[in-house]
């Protein structure tokens, strides 16, 4: 059995990877299900779900480190933030 105690596994890590995980997953299933296609919206390229995926990760990540960084560990507030940004990309871009 493999030696796990090299990272902090918390109860924060497991529900950060589960929902990422989940994430995935519920892209798999939409595309099975419901096709995508490409749409151009205020970036005025053309994206996917998963481009928006990627940009909402992307964008939430530099939002905790920023928060980390200007106003400290409570990251509820970032994560809040972070869920507004992703609704306004998966909408707008």
């Amino acid at each position: 059995m493999p030696d796990f105690a090299w990272m902090a596994w918390t109860w924060q890590t497991g529900i950060f990877f589960a929902v990422i995980a989940s994430l995935l997953l519920t892209m798999i299933l939409l595309a099975a299900y419901r096709p995508e296609t490409e749409r151009v919206g205020i970036l005025r390229i053309p994206t996917t779900r998963g481009d928006r995926l990627f940009i909402s990760l992307l964008g939430s990540a530099f939002i905790h480190l920023a928060w980390l960084g200007l106003v400290g560990p409570d990251l509820w507030w970032a994560s809040s933030l972070s869920l507004l940004y992703a609704a306004a990309v998966f909408r707008y871009v």
